[in-house]
C-alpha cells in the first residue's frame, strides 16, 4: 500500500471514528409513541404506574397478566373480589374473551378498561359508543370527577391526548364518574369515565388511558389515577402486561431486529459490515488479476488447404481435386498401416483389410474404384462425390 491510499484510509477512519463519537454522545430524541407497557420508561410508557400500584393498592397482591385474557381467566382461578385493570391506547376483545371477561364480572369482580377506543365487539354488546375528536393542534382538555369526594379538583392535559368521550350508553346499569371540563362554546357534559354494573362485579371504562402513563403521572397527576382506582375491590389486583401496543412493537421476529434495537450490538454490526467491506476493497487489490483466454494460433496450412480446394472446385476442376484425394488418402494408409501402396495389388488389399478391421470385399470395391479413375483423364463431379464417399467410409471406426 502506498503513501496517498495511507493517507486515505487514515482520513477514512478518523471521519468514522468521529461518526460513531457524534452518535453515542448525542442526546436521544424523545420517544412519544404510545406504548402502555410496564416495562417503558418513555413518556406514554406506563412504568411509574406499574412500580406505584403497591402503594395504590395496599395490602393487595398485585400480579402481572403478560398473556392472553381468554387464557388467563380459563386456565387459571382469578378467585373472587378481584380486579383486573387494562391501558391502552386501542383495546380489543374477540368474542370468547369478552365472554370470559364478562362472566368473571359477573362474578364479582371488578374490570377498569383505560382506552381511546375499545372494538366493536366490546362497544356491541354492551351498547355503548364513543367518539375521538381529531383536532390539527393539539389541545388542553380538563377532566373532573363527579364524586363530590373528590372535591371540584380539576386536571389538565394538553400533549399526546385524543378527546374521546361516551355518546351513548346504558343508562339505567351505568353510572357516570367523570366528564370533560366544559368549554365557552360547548355546554353539554362529555362523560369519559363510566361504570357498569354487571352481574355481582363492575366494569370501568375511561376514555383518557394517557391519564396514566409516565409522563402525566410524573405531572402532578397521580390524584386523578389514585380517584379512578378507588371504586375498585380491595382483593388482588391483575395488571395487563399483553394487550400493548408496545408490546405488539417489541415483538422479536428476527435476530437482527433484536441486534439493532440494542445500541451496543448496534454499532458493533456496523463495524462489522464496515470492516468487511475495507477487507474486500484492500483483498482485491491484492489478488491475481484474471487471466484473459487466448485465442490458439490458427493452423494457417489447414486454412490454406480449404482454400485452394474451393477454388480448384469453384472452377470445377474435379480431376485435379480427385488427384490430390487419392494422394491424400495413400499417405494416410502408409502412415496409418505402413503399408507400401506402390502397387494396389490384391497382396495389398488383403493386408489393408486386415490391418485396418475392414470388410474385404468392401476394401477391394474402394481400391478397384480408385484404379479405375486414376486411369481416366477427365472426372466429372459425381465421380469426386462418390470417391470422397467411399473414403470416408473407410476411414470411420
Amino acid at each position: 500500500m502506498d503513501k496517498r491510499a495511507k493517507i486515505i484510509l487514515g482520513v477514512f477512519f478518523l471521519v468514522l471514528l468521529i461518526i460513531i463519537f457524534t452518535e453515542i454522545v448525542r442526546p436521544k430524541p424523545l420517544n412519544w409513541s404510545p406504548s402502555y407497557t410496564s416495562t417503558d420508561k418513555i413518556p406514554f410508557g406506563c412504568y411509574v404506574l406499574s412500580n406505584e400500584l403497591k402503594d395504590l393498592f395496599k395490602n393487595q397482591k398485585i400480579k402481572i397478566v403478560d398473556q392472553n385474557t381468554y387464557l388467563f381467566l380459563t386456565e387459571k382461578n382469578a378467585g373472587l373480589n378481584t380486579n383486573y385493570i387494562f391501558i391502552n391506547n386501542y383495546i380489543s376483545f374477540d368474542k370468547q374473551e369478552l365472554n370470559q371477561l364478562l362472566n368473571y364480572v359477573n362474578k364479582g369482580n371488578n374490570v377498569f378498561i383505560a382506552a381511546d377506543n375499545f372494538g366493536t365487539v366490546l362497544t356491541d354488546s354492551l351498547k355503548i359508543s364513543t367518539l375521538t375528536e381529531q383536532n390539527v393542534k393539539e389541545d388542553t382538555v380538563v377532566t373532573k370527577m363527579y364524586n363530590p369526594v373528590f372535591g371540584n379538583k380539576e386536571f389538565a392535559y394538553s400533549r399526546g391526548i385524543y378527546k374521546s368521550y361516551f355518546t351513548s350508553f346504558d343508562t339505567i346499569n351505568s353510572t357516570t364518574l367523570g366528564k370533560y371540563k366544559k368549554i365557552e362554546d360547548d355546554d353539554s357534559a362529555k362523560v369519559n369515565f363510566i361504570k357498569v354494573k354487571i352481574g355481582n362485579g363492575n366494569l370501568f371504562l375511561n376514555t383518557v388511558p394517557q391519564a396514566f402513563t409516565n409522563y402525566y403521572l410524573l405531572n402532578k397527576n397521580a390524584q386523578y389515577v389514585a380517584n379512578c382506582f378507588s371504586y375498585l375491590n380491595e382483593g388482588t389486583v391483575y395488571w395487563d402486561d399483553y394487550k400493548k401496543t408496545g408490546r405488539e412493537l417489541q415483538v422479536i421476529d428476527s435476530p437482527m431486529r433484536f441486534v439493532l434495537k440494542q445500541e451496543s450490538l448496534k454499532w458493533a454490526y456496523y463495524l462489522l459490515i464496515i470492516s468487511l467491506i475495507l477487507f474486500m476493497i484492500f483483498r482485491a487489490k491484492r489478488e491475481q488479476r484474471i487471466i484473459p483466454v487466448v485465442k490458439p494460433l490458427e493452423n494457417s496450412s489447414v486454412e490454406f488447404t480449404k482454400t485452394i480446394g474451393d477454388l480448384y472446385f469453384q472452377y470445377k476442376d474435379y480431376s485435379n481435386i480427385i488427384s490430390k484425394k487419392i494422394t491424400y488418402f495413400m499417405d494416410y494408409i502408409r502412415n496409418h498401416y505402413y503399408l507400401n501402396t506402390e502397387k494396389l495389388d490384391d497382396a495389398f488389399i488383403k493386408k489393408l483389410s486386415v490391418k485396418a478391421s475392414k470388410n474385404l470385399d468392401d476394401t477391394t470395391q474402394l481400391i478397384n474404384y480408385i484404379k479405375k479413375i486414376k486411369t481416366k483423364p477427365v472426372h466429372t463431379e459425381q465421380e469426386l462425390v462418390e470417391l470422397n464417399k467411399r473414403i470416408e467410409a473407410f476411414k470411420k471406426d
